[in-house]
């Protein structure tokens, strides 16, 4: 179970990082972050990638089987940030 600190820095970044124009309260802890969620694509999760890698400390590969269920929503995404960062 993740913090709700570390669930609100996650959902700010998702929105710096991918220049959205909503607020962390509008990014629901289970609301899929692709498709009918927040409407990510393809782009957004390796430029999401990026920025986890620099600020959290660790990659997230591109050939991971996981990522479907990493970046399924909020929380499943910074479970996964909570487990791995340095």
């Amino acid at each position: 179970m993740n913090s709700p600190d570390l669930q609100n820095q996650v959902a700010q970044l998702i929105i710096d990082t991918l220049n959205l124009d909503i607020e962390v309260l509008d990014i629901k802890p289970e609301d899929y972050l692709f498709g009918e969620g927040l409407g990510l694509d393809s782009i957004d999760a390796l430029e999401l990638a990026m920025a986890i890698t620099n600020i959290y400390g660790f990659q997230l590969r591109a050939d991971d089987a996981n990522n479907k269920n990493i970046f399924r929503s909020l929380n499943s995404l910074t479970d996964y940030i909570q487990i791995n960062r340095q």
